[in-house]
């Protein structure tokens, strides 16, 4: 028999929040941004250079009302929410969405694609991995593609996922954090004869910002 706390996480109106923190979107096309960041316990992904490795396991975070989880974020004053993990498609996200937009504000989804899509959103960053490839039904929902370049040969990997999204995505490289001086100059390469591809960094790891 399902718990009472496990049909609530089923159905989306409890989640394993790690935590909600206000600050600048340092990666890809929103680059710079106000945002409100609600990070969400719990991946089925693990990568090895993954800088969130205590987000794996939702055990570790307090399941939370997702009321409240929409009370802490309309406390600021951006109305740009991203959400991200962890893999936050693990869990039925159209609660929050709803919510947060019954608020007036702007939905963005951080994933790895791994997972079902659920929620309504305004932007969906798509990032691919290899150890758990996206599913071919999220590809073509994705507003931006962002490519995460640890060794040369993840810029073969990066066209092949490229292939399957819509002309309109935007496409974003980004140098792996703990490999970025070997690896940013093979990008800069790539991009000058693949002008489609854009550079992004993690401009929060450079100023010293969550």
């Amino acid at each position: 028999m399902i718990s009472p706390d496990d049909q609530k996480l089923k159905d989306g109106l409890v989640l394993p929040l790690m935590e909600l923190f206000y600050t600048l979107q340092g990666e890809g096309f929103h680059t710079g941004e106000a945002a409100i960041f609600i990070r969400i316990g719990g991946c089925d992904v693990g990568c090895s250079w993954c800088d969130v490795k205590e987000s794996w396991d939702p055990s570790l975070h307090p399941l939370t009302a997702v009321e409240e989880i929409i009370n802490q974020a309309s406390a600021y004053p951006s109305p740009n929410v991203v959400i991200t993990g962890g893999e936050p498609l693990l869990y039925n996200l159209g609660p929050l969405c709803e919510g947060l937009k019954n608020l007036g504000l702007h939905t963005f989804l951080e994933t790895s694609g791994s997972e079902e899509l659920s929620g309504d959103w305004d932007w969906i960053c798509l990032s691919p991995k290899k150890n758990a490839l996206p599913l071919p039904s999220v590809y073509q929902h994705a507003h931006e593609l962002k490519v995460i370049i640890q060794v040369p040969e993840d810029l073969n990997d990066a066209e092949t996922y490229a292939a399957s999204v819509s002309e309109h995505c935007k496409r974003y490289l980004q140098p792996e954090w703990s490999h970025r001086k070997e690896i940013t100059p093979h990008i800069v390469d790539f991009i000058g004869s693949h002008p489609e591809w854009k550079l992004s960094l993690q401009v929060h790891k450079y100023i010293g910002i969550p």
